[in-house]
């Protein structure tokens, strides 16, 4: 039996979502794989996939950032390969929101808002409540519905939202969405194949 990495997908890579996002994986005892973040990710694929089976930790999350590249950006493309590595699982992905006037948007499955509530609602980059249902805006999320993810939670922009996630409040709610996820997934620390 093989052992997998279990990956969760975050679509955000700047110099906030790194810090918070790595504040949440010591937390919750998984590895953060800082070398995809970036505005936008510069890492290829093939460096990537080998930096995430060589992980020493079974679950791992890992950044990707368009910087706002129209259609499908270098961090789409390189999520893309990483979804598709057969030696890894993925548990289900974060979607970020961004600019609402950004025409690149993804179906999720809940959104968290910036008080920590669950939503079938959209929320916006400050973390407040949009008026779509299941869908939510971003610029690094258009892909997430042509790929096989069990689960899309949408969140405001991480380490931010007005102050309601940020680091010296604990990244409540960047660490909620990872929490759920790994929660809906059943993940009991391990996965052979």
């Amino acid at each position: 039996m093989k052992l997998m990495k279990q990956v969760i997908l975050v679509t955000d890579g700047d110099a906030s979502a790194r810090e918070a996002v790595d504040y949440v994986s010591k937390e919750l005892q998984c590895e953060l794989i800082s070398e995809s973040s970036g505005n936008p990710t510069r890492i290829n694929s093939d460096t990537l996939i080998q930096l995430i089976l060589n992980a020493k930790k079974d679950l791992v999350l890992v950044l990707f950032d368009d910087c706002g590249f129209p259609d499908e950006g270098p961090g789409e493309s390189v999520l893309i390969d990483v979804v598709q590595c057969p030696n890894i699982k993925i548990l289900g992905a974060i979607a970020v929101a961004s600019q609402s006037y950004s025409h690149e948007w993804t179906r999720i499955d809940v959104s968290i808002d910036r008080n920590g509530t669950l939503t079938e609602f959209g929320v916006d980059k400050d973390g407040i409540r949009d008026t779509e249902v299941g869908r939510l805006r971003g610029d690094t999320v258009s892909v997430l519905d042509q790929l096989s993810i069990p689960m899309i939670v949408g969140i405001g922009d991480i380490g931010k939202m007005g102050g309601k996630d940020a680091i010296k409040m604990g990244a409540p709610i960047t660490k909620q969405a990872i929490e759920l996820i790994i929660e809906r997934s059943g993940y009991n620390g391990s996965s052979t194949r």
